[in-house]
């Protein structure tokens, strides 16, 4: 629950804080014929969003058994690339993400071109929806209790709304460094679960056959059904029995990735020489 939580809460500001500035600019400028479009696009990128999450499920759903693994282990892996993508992204762009968005909305009215807007706000949810379908996917694959997972997604992306209404409303404003910077951590260590997952079904898929020898007897802890089994099993991806490739593979990626996020970032120079020059 808590690993869909996060991502739900994650990707879901995303969209809503694209979706809330847009709509701000949009009903402070008194353009208000232009949100009635918007949310129309907006409302559309979920339902296909929503639709591609049944596709996938049903696809799957029908699957031989041996098949089924192997598909898990395809959306597990292209979940684990997304998020290590977007991590690094945030890294970068997340103080100064606000005001890019800004400019480009003010860029666009400028031009008189609301539509502009309305696009950004629907390829944003779309996006977002995209990624936070194949992370669901994954994570429910790997959760213990998927009703568990669902509410946890649910209630991240209700969350999330609010954020976006309170964005929308100019009554909410968030540190996004600082936001993304702590839910980066806690996304590397589901990123690291769900490759240590997508191992562990490649192998029952017979792709991976290598380093199967158990470096650890975790059952006594681990108990299929107990909230410490969803934890390590569900978030972190530790099985009862984590094989040598599965411990070697969590390491690799858990580490370097740990380091990137917590390294402390340097502001560019110019911004220590903005403030004398201001004052």
């Amino acid at each position: 629950m808590l690993a869909t939580f996060v991502i739900g809460l994650r990707e879901g500001l995303e969209a809503a804080l694209i979706v809330g500035i847009v709509g701000g600019f949009l009903r402070r400028r008194g353009d208000r014929a232009a949100l009635r479009p918007m949310w129309a696009g907006v409302a559309l990128a979920v339902l296909i969003c929503i639709a591609v999450a049944v596709v996938l499920e049903a696809v799957s759903a029908d699957l031989p058994q041996q098949e089924q693994e192997g598909l898990e282990t395809v959306i597990g892996l292209v979940a684990v690339a997304m998020i290590t993508y977007m991590i690094v992204w945030m890294r970068k762009h997340a103080r100064s993400m606000r005001g890019e968005l800004e400019a480009a909305a003010e860029s666009a009215l400028a031009k008189g071109s609301t539509w502009a807007l309305v696009g950004m706000a629907f390829l944003a949810v779309l996006r977002e929806g995209f990624e936070t379908t194949v992370f669901l996917l994954a994570a429910f694959g790997s959760s213990t209790s998927p009703v568990a997972a669902g509410g946890g997604a649910l209630l991240g992306i209700l969350i999330a709304i609010g954020l976006g209404y309170g964005i929308y409303r100019g009554a909410v404003h968030i540190d996004l460094a600082r936001f993304f910077t702590v839910t980066a951590v806690f996304l590397v260590l589901v990123a690291a679960g769900l490759l240590v997952s997508a191992v562990h079904t490649a192998h029952e898929a017979t792709w991976v056959n290598v380093w199967q020898e158990p470096v650890a007897d975790l059952s006594a802890i681990v108990q299929p059904g107990t909230p410490i089994a969803s934890l390590l099993t569900g978030v972190l991806g530790i099985q009862p029995e984590p094989t040598l490739i599965e411990t070697v593979v969590w390491v690799l990626y858990l580490v370097p990735m740990l380091i990137f996020v917590l390294w402390p970032t340097r502001r560019p120079a110019g911004s220590r020489t903005a403030a004398p020059a201001a004052a």
